[in-house]
């Protein structure tokens, strides 16, 4: 059976700067996208993602963990223009399971419920 080519069904978003930086190769997960995109509308302001799918060879040379969900799907928005609180609700709202709170941006995935901070300056932001 041959590939069939599915419509892009989300605006906001386009499939290159969804795909790795570093090769342009693409994880195709619909039910993330999906997420995404609910979240991207009710904010109703731009997410500028920072880093979504990672090829692994990417994800080794950015320090990333080895079985980190950039090897899947995940995304790190920068936090610019966005109130943090009201975003991080949005996201938990939509269904997204993964959080990681860096001072100038929120990662979020689908990988198993968790959350983390990236240094102590993060968690005083994300914290106050």
């Amino acid at each position: 059976m041959g590939h069939v080519a599915q419509t892009w069904q989300w605006p906001n978003f386009t499939r290159s700067e969804m795909s790795c930086r570093h090769c342009g190769e693409y994880y195709h997960d619909v039910d993330f996208m999906h997420k995404l995109q609910s979240a991207r509308t009710l904010i109703d302001k731009p997410f500028q993602i920072v880093s979504a799918h990672r090829c692994a060879r990417h994800n080794a040379l950015v320090g990333g963990r080895p079985k980190s969900e950039h090897l899947k799907m995940a995304v790190d928005i920068s936090l610019t223009g966005h109130n943090r609180t009201e975003l991080r609700r949005v996201l938990k709202d939509v269904g997204f399971t993964g959080f990681g709170y860096a001072q100038t941006f929120i990662h979020v995935d689908m990988g198993r419920r968790r959350h983390w901070f990236y240094g102590p300056e993060s968690r005083k932001l994300w914290q106050s």
